[in-house]
């Protein structure tokens, strides 16, 4: 019997990539981070320049908060 090899393909890559960064986002900055990840990718599959850039804004803010 013949053993199949599985080949993780780009799109699985990027989903678990994705999942990570998502569950990481929500275990440093909490739900506002979340929130701030679903706006910048909303906006930017929707063309809609200031949706993700409110969502650039927020992230850019809860990531630079300690340094202020």
């Amino acid at each position: 019997m013949p053993v199949l090899a599985v080949v993780p393909t780009a799109s699985s890559v990027s989903t678990v990539f994705v999942v990570a960064f998502e569950d990481f986002l929500h275990w440093r900055y909490g739900a506002t981070g979340v929130i701030a990840l679903l706006l910048l990718t909303i906006g930017i599959k929707a063309r809609r320049p200031a949706v993700s850039s409110t969502g650039a804004v927020v992230l850019a803010l809860l990531v630079a908060r300690p340094a202020l």
